[in-house]
């Protein structure tokens, strides 16, 4: 396996990590922690770089394209769909555990026997 990105394809790749960040946050609201923009940018390079280098690593640059420096540009927005799913369907559970009632803040009845 070789890999082989370029600077070129490193930056678009980092721009797309950034964007997908911030969507992201965007999505999530305040349901979601403060840095989770970063943690997602962070998780979507890494997984850009395994899906273009590992998983389409083997393809030739003709097969891919458009290939855009090393990175296999198509192959990543797998990554970016993937991810926009997951994303709603995060915010689809983080809205319905705030909106059913904490039992914590109950309190706690007595027993009769």
């Amino acid at each position: 396996m070789q890999w082989d990105p370029g600077l070129l394809g490193l930056a678009v790749l980092a721009a797309m990590s950034l964007v997908f960040g911030v969507l992201v946050q965007l999505i999530l609201g305040k349901a979601g922690p403060r840095w989770t923009w970063l943690i997602s940018a962070c998780l979507y390079f890494v997984s850009g770089l395994v899906v273009s280098e590992v998983w389409f690593g083997w393809a030739t640059e003709a097969e891919l394209q458009p290939n855009i420096d090393g990175l296999s540009f198509d192959e990543v927005q797998l990554v970016t769909l993937f991810g926009l799913i997951a994303a709603v369907i995060l915010r689809l559970v983080l809205r319905r555990q705030h909106a059913r009632p904490s039992a914590a803040g109950n309190p706690r009845e007595p027993d009769n026997p």
